[in-house]
């Protein structure tokens, strides 16, 4: 029962673990290369799934990518160099970060922009449902009156 039991413990945690798609024949034989490449990955968008860093994707394009930036490292350049290139390449979207600067301000102000709007819109209905209703005039209430006596 005990092998039993640490047998799916085990398989929990494996199965919890990230799951990274980077190829064994991408990995650098350097491993502060390696370690640079993958800080360098984590930070870059796929441009395919567009929701995944290109360390976590299998698109043939995010491939393409971890490849460059390690032949890139292993020529030397700077993280800073190599995130430059891609950048001017693929322009700041492929960054999960992007810098803030007036390109990319919509993109930056639309959570707090829709969070005040719906905090407004809540308010609104608040002071609405809160307000007293209007009061029927006489001749509302006799209407009111005949309409009721006629139902019953």
């Amino acid at each position: 029962m005990m092998r039993l039991l640490r047998f799916a413990l085990i398989a929990l945690a494996l199965a919890s673990a990230p799951a990274l798609a980077v190829q064994p024949d991408e990995v650098m034989k350097d491993p502060a290369l390696e370690t640079r490449a993958r800080a360098l990955s984590a930070e870059l968008r796929c441009m395919v799934c567009q929701n995944q860093s290109i360390d976590d994707s299998d698109a043939p394009l995010a491939r393409d990518i971890r490849i460059l930036i390690r032949s890139r490292i292993q020529e030397g350049e700077s993280n800073d160099a190599v995130r430059a290139y891609l950048v001017s390449r693929y322009g700041d979207f492929i960054l999960l970060k992007p810098p803030f600067k007036l390109e990319t301000l919509l993109l930056w102000l639309s959570a707090p922009l829709t969070l005040s709007a719906g905090l407004a819109a809540v308010l609104l209905a608040g002071r609405r449902a809160a307000a007293p209703a209007p009061a029927l005039s006489a001749e509302e209430e006799a209407q009111l009156a005949a309409l009721t006596k006629e139902q019953s």
